[in-house]
């Protein structure tokens, strides 16, 4: 059957042994990039090792790769546009200003509480600045999985609300226990300043979906000032529940309230972007009844408080070559089995996995036909449980079912041309 961009999956199941004993005597099976690594597969006996082509990579170089994980983007510079860089430079020296007035002005503020002593007032706004560097730092940690925002945004969002609350019972436990202000004040405010991450991150992808124009910027002003208004009058609120109440049962309360809202709030939102949950959704939708869920079923039933079931227990998608084969032989197979295609779908019963291998040139499409093809697989293999007859059955059915599936979610308003279903940065070199 005919792939995209000419691909074609072998038919011909017999064939694994005679490959096996034609390609007996090549020591290397193929190369893999992760990054700026290369790694070498070779067959020994009937054994799949691996080498690691650049091993000797200078402590600096090593350190500016962490650093650079943490502060550009995915795919910089490429991934955004040249005005990114200056910009970007000129926020940084603003928040080095920022930061070091901060010192001064929690000092100040301190003075204006009445802790007037100067060794006292000194010993507590390093304290407090303390508090807030951890903040800071912990918030710098979390960012460097921005990519995932983009791709789990409502489970990162509600995730990071539930932590905002956990971290708000750490800061109200620092009255109970002044003697441990400082550590419990440090992770809370790490706490808080990863939600706060989770909250500034998501919030514009979620007015993007609502806008059905150029109206993005009116959306967002007009969300905050909503939220502005109610914050006001939760404040209020607050302010006299503490005044006739003790502090733990309207805490608890609100607290309650709280995540709640925040439950509903993310299950309202109706993405029309196929990240790894809603296309496992989608997929198995289509193979089971031949129709594609629609935005409002797909969102609906998209899990919040778990995580992607589809992507965590049955299929890796973009996996290593040293995961999805045990041994020479098995690759060999399945890469004759997929010759033409821009991946490969494997499974491995040592670990009962399927994964989808994906090869160094492949695009956007070919991401979402490989997933497309690795969900069809776990398909049939769970009715037939025959490893060779599902990579049969796959091959012969991949094509018409994947052209129907793309050509029907297109029509439902899904968008397909841009996909979130985040696969790993491993390929394989050819």
């Amino acid at each position: 059957m005919q792939g995209l961009g000419g691909g074609q999956c072998a038919s011909d199941g017999g064939t694994a042994a005679r490959i096996a004993d034609a390609r007996a005597t090549r020591s290397t099976l193929c190369l893999e990039r992760i990054g700026d690594v290369q790694w070498k597969y070779v067959a020994k006996g009937q054994v799949l090792q691996s080498e690691k082509l650049f091993p000797h990579q200078s402590a600096l170089a090593e350190i500016m790769d962490f650093v650079r994980s943490h502060v550009v983007p995915e795919g910089f510079p490429d991934s955004v546009l040249p005005c990114y860089t200056p910009y970007m430079q000129w926020r940084c020296l603003q928040y080095f200003f920022g930061g070091a007035m901060g010192v001064f002005t929690t000092r100040s503020l301190l003075h204006a509480l009445g802790v007037r002593n100067g060794a006292s007032s000194s010993a507590i706004a390093v304290n407090w600045v303390v508090k807030d560097g951890a903040g800071r730092i912990g918030k710098m940690i979390f960012a460097r999985h921005g990519k995932k925002f983009d791709c789990h945004l409502k489970q990162i969002r509600f995730a990071g609300d539930v932590l905002m609350q956990l971290a708000a019972a750490l800061e109200l436990a620092t009255s109970a226990t002044p003697q441990f202000f400082l550590p419990l004040a440090c992770i809370a405010n790490i706490g808080k300043n990863v939600a706060a991450v989770a909250s500034t991150s998501t919030r514009a992808p979620i007015y993007k979906a609502f806008a059905r124009r150029e109206n993005i910027g009116d959306i967002t002003a007009k969300g905050e000032c909503i939220g502005n208004i109610a914050d006001l009058l939760g404040t209020g609120m607050g302010i006299l529940m503490s005044k006739n109440f003790p502090v733990f049962a309207p805490f608890s309360a609100l607290a309650f309230g709280y995540v709640y809202s925040s439950f509903r709030e993310v299950k309202a939102i109706q993405l029309p972007t196929l990240n790894r949950h809603r296309f496992g959704i989608a997929v198995d939708t289509f193979l089971e009844t031949g129709k594609v869920p629609g935005l409002v079923e797909a969102n609906e039933r998209e899990r919040i408080i778990v995580g992607p079931q589809w992507s965590l227990e049955k299929l890796e998608l973009g996996a290593r070559v040293s995961d999805a084969f045990s041994a020479p032989q098995d690759y060999q197979y399945i890469d004759s089995l997929f010759k033409g295609e821009n991946y490969l779908v494997s499974y491995n019963p040592k670990r009962q996995r399927t994964y989808v291998v994906l090869k160094e040139r492949a695009n956007g499409d070919d991401v979402l036909r490989a997933a497309f093809h690795g969900q069809l697989f776990v398909n049939i293999f769970d009715k037939c449980s025959s490893a060779e007859g599902a990579y049969q059955e796959s091959c012969k059915y991949i094509s018409p079912l994947y052209e129907h599936f793309k050509l029907d979610a297109e029509k439902l308003g899904w968008i397909m041309s841009e996909t979130l279903l985040s696969p790993g940065n491993a390929r394989v070199c050819t």
